[in-house]
């Protein structure tokens, strides 16, 4: 299969399923190497739904259904012989509420790497450290590692778990709306982070905050009843969209 250098994943004509009712139609979309995309749209629209479908997080509800094909670096991540765990590990995941381990935040850290064969104590100390350099956290937490991950403010929980995932050495970050939980100052030392970040990682975020995607996005799709409605570069989408459905959303008029 023939993909562009600069598309990591693709999702071709994938349609969803939870149990009969259907939660994505037809979408088809390419994600860029080292781009923010975002996705957005009112709730129930489907964009955290194709997020947990791209690293088969959505494998784990019962009575879930895919068709199409999600390509990602040439292979489809559906086809029978592929490990879900694979895809997991390569596309890491940041959840809406910050959800750290009850253990130190060390701990927290090597979790993963620990499970997939990472033992020398030496390494592991300098993957927690380049973890958190890389989500700004480092010079916060750095002489209490052997603390509770739960005595961290809302903010820092949510950069361990940033720190947590890129701990797995991932290629893709998908971000199911990293802030909503958090106060602005924390917000926008997130938002600071994922511009960082894109330097060595595709990221794919949802957000309801149209400002936040408009600061942080190169491309953003616009979701409307589980229809990829408008999909373009963040900047042209906000100021000239190609559908009227989109500017009536990014305008208040509905949703």
């Amino acid at each position: 299969m023939i993909m562009r250098n600069d598309i990591i994943i693709q999702t071709k004509n994938v349609n969803f399923y939870y149990g009969d009712f259907k939660a994505l139609v037809d979408v088809t979309m390419d994600f860029e190497k080292n781009k923010v995309t975002a996705l957005i749209g009112p709730s129930g629209c489907g964009k955290s739904t194709l997020l947990r479908l791209i690293n088969r997080m959505n494998d784990l509800i019962e009575g879930t259904r895919v068709e199409g094909e999600v390509i990602f670096e040439g292979a489809n991540i559906y086809a029978p012989n592929v490990d879900p765990v694979d895809v997991r590990r390569r596309i890491g995941m940041v959840f809406q509420k910050p959800n750290p381990f009850p253990k130190s935040i060390f701990n927290n850290i090597i979790y993963g790497p620990k499970l997939n064969g990472v033992s020398k104590k030496r390494d592991l100390e300098a993957l927690v450290e380049k973890s958190l350099v890389q989500a700004s956290l480092w010079k916060e937490v750095k002489d209490i590692l052997s603390q509770s991950a739960m005595m961290l403010s809302g903010g820092q929980q949510q950069r361990l778990c940033i720190a947590r995932a890129l701990a797995m050495k991932p290629d893709v970050l998908l971000m199911d709306e990293p802030t909503s939980a958090l106060d602005p100052i924390s917000t926008a030392k997130i938002e600071e982070l994922i511009e960082e970040l894109k330097r060595n990682y595709t990221i794919i975020i949802v957000t309801h905050n149209m400002q936040q995607a408009a600061r942080v996005s190169d491309c953003t799709g616009f979701f409307y009843l589980g229809k990829l409605i408008e999909f373009n570069q963040t900047d042209r989408l906000f100021t000239t969209p190609d559908v009227k459905q989109t500017e009536d959303y990014i305008t208040g008029r509905f949703g």
